[in-house]
């Protein structure tokens, strides 16, 4: 009959010593999920994610453009755009229009890649780096295609990040020559 007791009492500090070792892990990866979902590096990393998907979609509404739907083209632009940026484009809005319905083109974008280059959440600025294809196709001509890496500086708005700034980027510089001694 001892025995039994002493086999009774192993299994049940087995069992104990098991609930104590799983309800340890259970609290251990409680606090883990917890402290990754409330982590800000995630929610910088999302934020980052947001402001690419916003700069790309939008250099890509900025550098296509059909003729035969000016209207709405240049109505995407302006949805595109914000501050300064979105005062330009309203403000050349008028001749713009005249210059493409003459030259009756028909503009597309694609995004080959983009990054990030900075990101201030708290000021609600970002700037991005994206590489494009962009083919204009001119009536009665053969289509041409060239890649433009452009720079775009984003401000947060109430409906997302919006493009407040468009340029081509530098190509780079060339080393100048220095005589030698």
């Amino acid at each position: 009959m001892a025995r039994t007791t002493s086999r009774q009492r192993t299994k049940l500090l087995l069992a104990s010593a098991a609930a104590a070792f799983a309800l340890g892990f259970a609290g251990w990866a409680g606090s883990t999920w917890y402290a990754a979902a409330h982590d800000d590096s995630a929610r910088f990393a999302q934020t980052r994610d947001e402001v690419l998907a916003a700069g790309e979609q939008a250099a890509l509404n900025m550098n296509t453009l059909d003729h035969r739907d000016l209207e709405r083209g240049l109505d995407t632009w302006e949805q595109s755009a914000t501050g300064s940026l979105l005062d330009e484009l309203r403000k050349g809005r008028p001749e713009f229009e005249k210059q493409v319905r003459t030259a009756r083109t028909v503009t597309t974008a694609e995004v080959l890649s983009g990054a990030v280059t900075e990101l201030d959440e708290r000021e609600g600025r970002a700037g991005v780096l994206i590489a494009m294809r962009i083919t204009v196709d001119p009536p009665k001509k053969k289509p041409s295609t060239k890649e433009s890496r452009l720079l775009g500086e984003l401000t947060r708005t109430g409906d997302g990040w919006k493009l407040s700034g468009l340029g081509q980027a530098p190509a780079g510089e060339t080393p100048t020559d220095t005589p030698s001694d």
